[in-house]
């Protein structure tokens, strides 16, 4: 799904990016609701961010990944946590592109998202490559979501890679 954004496009950039766990669900301007695996998973849009709400039998948990005033937690280059019953990933990683690779990089990826039944993407108005995109699977047991933010005044695309799987309980699987 592809959408244009009601809402200005503001000069942020990556480096006030901040990542967290557990907060509860922000004002969205676009929403995509999906059923994989047995999981509930709600992907959401938030201004120049993302948040993950997802709510399966072993329990639940939400990311958000945003230019969130007072934020003291900055994009973490990995991390790994006990959720519940549940392992949690997440890894991110920014994109330093050339005009020409930017613009190519955001074709591509918002082709991939666009038409993709478990993916959304928004553009911000004003800029074609400002956008925010995720694109969410499940596969052997896991529920996975991948993240892309653009940031084309730097030319700097920021990448999260995020997964969930339950823990099993001890001696199961022995």
């Amino acid at each position: 799904m592809l959408t244009t954004l009601n809402t200005a496009y503001t000069d942020t950039n990556a480096a006030d990016l901040a990542w967290a766990l557990g907060r509860e669900p922000l004002p969205a301007l676009a929403t995509l609701d999906l059923e994989l695996g047995g999981a509930r998973l709600q992907l959401r849009l938030l201004g120049a961010s993302h948040q993950v709400l997802l709510e399966e039998a072993h329990g639940s948990c939400s990311e958000t990944v945003a230019c969130i005033p007072g934020s003291s937690t900055p994009l973490p280059l990995g991390v790994a946590k006990r959720v519940g019953d549940c392992e949690y990933e997440f890894a991110a990683r920014v994109e330093n592109l050339t005009e020409g690779q930017f613009a190519g990089r955001a074709q591509e990826l918002l082709a991939l998202v666009a038409d993709h039944p478990n993916g959304i993407a928004g553009v911000f108005p004003g800029s074609p490559h400002a956008f925010t995109a995720m694109l969410a699977q499940h596969h052997d047991g896991q529920v996975r979501w991948r993240t892309w933010h653009a940031y084309p005044q730097d030319g700097q695309l920021v990448a999260t890679r995020s997964r969930v799987v339950a823990r099993m309980p001890a001696g199961v699987g022995r």
